[in-house]
């Protein structure tokens, strides 16, 4: 049992000053699927600037992607959104997941993200892609998936649909999220390469928060001798860039490397 301070004892009371804290440049929120083994090791890594912030918040999900299951998620969108704080004045916020943006639909998730953080800007992976690749001044890509043929080709869909050219794709054909976070990043680096190295292609994007892609990109690049982006990727660069914070580096891909 704690004894109790007797009358005679006193807690001085010290002064402090304050500052605008860790996001004093950017304060960046993540909706980060449940499932997810790999998307906040890989922002903070992206977003390693002084002065940025990032915070998350875990959103329920299935681990099998599948259209139906995709669709569901929507009805968390909120819940998670909602365990960020609006009093930290949010710079940007994001919601990691390709494929639900893709089939629940780019303009949808900014509408419920819009309603609980109001006057914030957002981005996901797949607006922030395609953000990419007008910066790259790229509209042919090569596309590399871990999903099945269904959400696969319905991504190919939407980038055709909004004037960007997918003319090879290739899948590892895994509907499981616990094991896209598995496939290695040699993998990874084989199949972009194996995908970027046709003519056809002035681009590739890898797809899919839970795919270690971050430390590959600059190697297929230098294979390639073209663009390399992926989920993460585009999704840290998007959110840094809507935060004001245009900061360059050379070590994680030409696009990084963009003013």
């Amino acid at each position: 049992m704690t004894p109790r301070p007797k009358e005679s004892q006193s807690v001085e009371k010290l002064s402090f000053d304050t500052d605008a804290g860790v996001g004093h440049r950017a304060r960046i929120g993540l909706l980060v699927l449940q499932t997810d083994q790999t998307l906040e090791a890989e922002l903070a890594n992206l977003t390693a600037i002084d002065g940025v912030a990032l915070y998350h918040a875990r959103l329920a999900n299935d681990a099998l992607v599948t259209p139906e299951t995709l669709v569901g998620m929507a009805q968390e969108l909120p819940h998670a959104a909602e365990l960020i704080s609006p009093s930290l004045g949010l710079s940007a916020i994001g919601y990691a997941c390709t494929s639900g943006s893709t089939i629940i639909g780019e303009a949808r998730v900014t509408q419920i993200l819009a309603r609980i953080h109001p006057g914030v800007p957002s981005s996901n992976p797949l607006t922030a892609a395609k953000a990419a690749f007008t910066a790259l001044g790229v509209s042919r890509v090569g596309l590399v998936t871990p999903y099945t043929p269904d959400v696969t080709l319905a991504m190919q869909a939407n980038f055709v649909a909004a004037g960007i050219d997918v003319p090879v794709v290739g899948s590892f054909y895994e509907d499981n999220d616990l094991q896209v976070g598995k496939i290695t990043e040699a993998s990874i680096l084989k199949a972009a390469i194996s995908v970027g190295q046709d003519p056809r292609c002035e681009a590739v994007f890898i797809s899919c928060t839970s795919l270690r892609t971050a430390r590959v990109i600059a190697q297929a690049e230098a294979t390639l001798a073209k663009p390399v982006t992926a989920s993460n990727h585009s999704l840290a660069w998007h959110l840094l860039r809507l935060s004001e914070v245009d900061d360059q580096r050379a070590d994680v891909g030409q696009l990084f490397a963009l003013h």
